[in-house]
């Protein structure tokens, strides 16, 4: 992999700032927007996984990148699933802290710091295992390629490096997307943008790592061509 290309590659494309600026006010739009440009983070990783001359997209698929950017939502929330139900276990014994029984206190602390360590530990597998279903996912354009959880399994566990450089890479981004709260909040819009092409490009170098060549041409062939009118109204 080439941790820094990942944060290089945007800043290549001649285009770069109108797509990126493009990117920041879709983000902008209420609810809607961060699925758009989570739909544009997953096309980067389809374009990186496929060896793409331009890995950087423009915005003549919408449209495309809202259903693909609500498809990477179900798949996070399903991965993420078993930590809300961990947490509101949690949540549920620390109402009963009520109590004026110091067994009862004490054994229901005990439960809640215990949930809060499974749920850090399944967390962290998360996120090795999550870019290896989105880089699955994007490799065989099929919802159900990011659940066939033994293959994603496999794929992140003979790959765990990789994987854990795509982690890293996770929280650079975060604070880099948090440095935009300076510029009155709005700024955040953009280097948010930024990271979700950042991230992108990690997903599909990852999956490119992981299985060498794997899903490259069906990656490329599922590329649509631009719509020129379309690009020009921005």
């Amino acid at each position: 992999m080439d941790f820094g290309q990942a944060f290089a590659f945007v800043f290549e494309d001649e285009e770069w700032l109108k797509k990126v600026g493009i990117a920041g006010l879709i983000f902008l739009i209420p609810i809607v927007g961060i699925f758009v440009v989570l739909g544009w983070s997953l096309e980067i990783t389809r374009r990186v996984i496929g060896n793409h001359p331009e890995p950087l997209p423009d915005w003549a698929d919408f449209m495309d990148y809202l259903v693909k950017g609500l498809q990477v939502f179900v798949i996070g929330f399903v991965y993420m699933l078993p930590v809300v139900v961990l947490q509101t276990c949690s949540s549920g014994s620390l109402a009963l802290l009520g109590s004026e029984d110091e067994a009862v206190i004490t054994a229901l602390s005990i439960i809640s710091i215990c949930f809060g360590c499974i749920t850090f530990l399944y967390g962290l597998a998360v996120g090795l295992i999550f870019p290896a279903a989105i880089g699955n996912f994007a490799a065989k354009d099929e919802l159900k390629a990011a659940f066939n959880f033994g293959e994603v399994f496999g794929i992140a566990r003979e790959n765990i490096g990789v994987y854990a450089l795509v982690l890293l890479g996770s929280i650079v981004t975060g604070f880099i997307a948090s440095l935009g709260a300076v510029a009155c909040g709005i700024g955040i819009a953009f280097t948010s943008a930024y990271a979700y092409a950042v991230n992108g490009h990690l997903w599909g170098q990852a999956y490119n790592a992981a299985l060498p060549g794997g899903g490259a041409a069906a990656a490329v062939e599922s590329i649509p061509e631009p719509d020129p009118d379309f690009s020009d109204d921005f």
